[in-house]
């Protein structure tokens, strides 16, 4: 990456597809960056050496792979709450197409080795019940949107339990904050009009 790269705005979110491309990259992130420095601070002095052990390595892989779909089920509840001022009174509708693009998105990975199919579609039957949660209750400000998945993101940590210590506070705070900064980069690149004005057209449109 040049520096004109670094220099230049990120790019606009104005239809679907690059909708979907933002919520398949920070739901990625989200969780990834979490497994990641949170195995670092647990292993201290020692981590670069965990972190290059080919069995560590594994279990880091599992482990983020497992995450992946709690991350676009927050992300997902997320941008709902952005565009609810473009859609109107019609929440049930936005929210099947929502659900549906997040769905698109998951499909988009064949079964990681790491996890086998089996488990991949058991991810993605709980990913479906999930986004269908979504609806049962009023939009939530972004903060609150991660509690109901933060324990079961801490207990896929790749670090034993018994290492873990009094870490889930923190962690749940990483995931507030980290969702509050994604919220702000999609509201300062967002055309949210247009994009559920793309949305309503691709549900409508003949297969």
């Amino acid at each position: 990456m040049g520096l004109l790269d670094m220099l230049r705005r990120p790019r606009p979110i104005r239809n679907i597809h690059e909708l979907s491309d933002f919520v398949d990259a920070q739901s990625a992130f989200l969780v990834q960056k979490g497994i990641y420095e949170y195995s670092r601070a647990r292993a201290g002095h020692f981590s670069k050496v965990l972190l290059a052990e080919s069995a560590f390595i594994a279990v880091v892989e599992r482990s983020r792979w497992q995450a992946y779909p709690l991350g676009l089920a927050m992300v997902t509840e997320m941008v709902e709450g952005v565009l609810g001022r473009a859609r109107g009174d019609q929440r049930a509708q936005a929210l099947a197409r929502l659900s549906a693009l997040a769905l698109a998105v998951f499909d988009r990975y064949p079964p990681p080795a790491a996890l086998g199919a089996t488990h991949w579609q058991d991810a993605r039957s709980d990913l479906l019940h999930r986004l269908a949660g979504i609806g049962l209750h009023p939009a939530k400000p972004v903060k609150d949107i991660p509690e109901p998945y933060a324990q079961d993101y801490f207990a896929l940590m790749p670090i034993h339990e018994r290492l873990r210590g009094p870490d889930f506070p923190a962690m749940r705070s990483y995931l507030k904050v980290s969702l509050c900064n994604i919220h702000d980069e999609l509201v300062r690149r967002i055309d949210a009009d247009a994009v559920a004005s793309t949305l309503h057209d691709d549900a409508t449109s003949p297969p």
